[in-house]
């Protein structure tokens, strides 16, 4: 949609992070923007010692970290320094935006997104709303009243966010991770696997996932009655012990530990089958690129929002769930049994198609130059 755009050029403030999860949807909300305008200013505000501090510079933008952390839920020490913490981001976040003095501030969810919401509303600067998950944060519940957009990836969300203000877009991508055209065999290659034979991908976030991990030792002999290989990207704390089992089974040709996946896009290129934990950027990316997907969502997360995800999908057959205290018994027996039924991975797969959302980050930018045309 067309704007009559101000004469200035934008400046434009992108707050959160903490996770992946909320860094690369930050950063692709830039980039989108920076492209239709070349000429903007954009700074983004994260928490400092997360990891936004260090990955938001090498996507090629400058970064203000605040000193702020989570509350946690169950008893610990640290939630006697928050109040300090509050008072001193909230200081530090009026600052920023006194010096920088954006046209509008982007919230993607995240320790610091809030201080730095909270205070622009105060000072009547137009805030944008990214919500990622099916189920939102506190934070976001909090400012969404005084937000000018909420940028939402799933349907009925009226029930927390004023419906006036709720913009359908979906989650922004990375394009080099959901680029698999015509890249199986290459994906297949790449791993040291053989891409005529079905291809299991294991992601558990970039840590790896303990509940994940321990359910696929449980049954991994598994792998030898069968000729199915496997990704498994275990993190940095479990990578050795994996290696360890693969080698006594005698299964390093059909299942690759790795610590880390890289190329990604080859990773989904190659696989029949993902197995992934339900944060909401996995499944805006396996909504992309289409894959079957078994989730075991993460049951620590903040009140319990990757199950509410992963259902979001289940209810339309789009995907399956396997519960992360039930992985030992049902994982690795569910997937290969999703494995044994064409029908119901194509059925999956196209229900799942339903959910993407490819052009989120451009959409997005559209609802920013309207905020900005009108502040």
């Amino acid at each position: 949609m067309e704007t009559t755009q101000k004469s200035k050029s934008p400046r434009l403030i992108v707050s959160g992070g903490g996770t992946g999860g909320h860094i690369f949807p930050a950063i692709a909300i830039a980039d989108a923007f920076k492209r239709r305008h070349p000429d903007a200013e954009i700074l983004f505000v994260g928490a400092k010692g997360k990891m936004e501090m260090e990955r938001v510079p090498k996507a090629g933008y400058p970064i203000e970290g605040l000193w702020i952390s989570g509350f946690k839920r169950e008893l610990s020490l640290d939630n006697l320094s928050f109040p300090f913490k509050l008072i001193s981001s909230l200081c530090k976040a009026k600052k920023i935006l006194k010096k920088f003095k954006p046209d509008m501030v982007v919230g993607v969810g995240g320790f610091a997104s809030g201080p730095i919401m909270r205070k622009a509303t105060k000072l009547h600067i137009p805030v944008v709303i990214q919500e990622q998950n099916s189920f939102p944060g506190v934070t976001n519940k909090i400012v969404a009243p005084k937000a000018a957009r909420i940028c939402v990836a799933y349907e009925n969300m009226e029930k927390w966010f004023p419906k006036d203000k709720i913009v359908l877009t979906g989650n922004p991508l990375r394009n080099n991770v959901v680029s698999t055209e015509g890249k199986h065999d290459e994906g297949a290659h790449f791993f040291g696997l053989d891409p005529q034979k079905p291809i299991i991908l294991l992601v558990g976030g970039s840590q790896g996932a303990l509940g994940i991990n321990k359910g696929i030792s449980a049954k991994l002999a598994m792998f030898k009655d069968v000729d199915y290989q496997m990704i498994w990207q275990t993190g940095k704390f479990y990578v050795e012990q994996a290696q360890k089992e693969v080698d006594e089974l005698g299964l390093g040709e059909r299942v690759k530990p790795v610590v880390f996946i890289d190329r990604m896009d080859l990773a989904y290129a190659s696989a029949d089958v993902v197995i992934s934990r339900a944060g909401a950027m996995s499944i805006s990316e396996l909504s992309l690129v289409g894959k079957a997907v078994v989730f075991v969502p993460l049951p620590t997360a903040a009140e319990d929002h990757q199950t509410k995800n992963a259902m979001s999908l289940v209810e339309k057959d789009a995907a399956m769930i396997v519960k992360n205290d039930e992985t030992s018994e049902k994982l690795i027996p569910t997937v290969f049994e999703l494995l044994n039924d064409k029908e119901k991975i194509c059925k999956m797969q196209e229900n799942i198609a339903k959910f993407a959302r490819p052009n989120a980050a451009e959409d997005i930018v559209n609802e920013l130059d309207k905020v900005w045309c009108i502040s």
